[in-house]
């Protein structure tokens, strides 16, 4: 199964365990519900801004519609990513436990290109590791600029961006969003 038909099987499942229409799903996320409609039978390439509005949408971490993380020993650039304006980013782990879901993604950010992601769901933190290069990231009013060796931290339950304005930029980005009280107390959908 290719990404476009895992991603649109998972979206569907979840909407559908959480008791939601394809209109609603569409009017919360601002996605179109053709667009939703395509994403979910396979039909269209999902972009990393969509599905996080998806997902934000559905109170749920990026992970829930993405495939299992990258086999350890896969060359970069050849594990099964999704993209958008100016980041790929690939799973590499999912850890949940109680209290938070903990998402490590393998990122590139293009050089030159930026990113201005929406809110995630409410209590979302991201941090970023630079590998190589130097990024630009965090809330557009609190950016922190970032070189190898070094890690930036910024709430990402606010607007925030991803740029490279130097060249490409390689790192590795936590993503810990909580998990919503419905679900620990045992009374929600997964």
């Amino acid at each position: 199964m290719g990404l476009n038909e895992d991603v649109g099987r998972r979206l569907r499942a979840l909407r559908h365990g959480m008791d939601v229409s394809l209109s609603e799903l569409a009017r919360r996320s601002g996605v179109g519900k053709g667009t939703l409609s395509e994403l979910e039978s396979g039909r269209r390439n999902p972009t990393l801004e969509t599905l996080y509005a998806l997902t934000t949408a559905l109170g749920r971490p990026l992970s829930a519609v993405l495939g299992d993380p990258a086999p350890p020993g896969v060359a970069a650039g050849k594990e099964p990513g999704v993209s958008g304006g100016a980041v790929t980013a690939v799973l590499l782990e999912r850890y949940e436990d109680g209290e938070a879901v903990t998402d490590v993604f393998r990122v590139t950010i293009r050089a030159g290109a930026v990113q201005e992601s929406r809110a995630h769901v409410p209590g979302t933190s991201e941090s970023l590791m630079v590998l190589a290069g130097t990024a630009v990231v965090g809330r557009p009013d609190d950016l922190a600029t970032v070189g190898p060796g070094a890690s930036a931290r910024w709430r990402a339950d606010v607007p925030h961006v991803y740029s490279a304005p130097d060249g490409d930029v390689q790192g590795v980005l936590f993503v810990r969003c909580p998990v919503a009280a419905e679900r620990r107390d045992g009374q929600g959908g997964g």
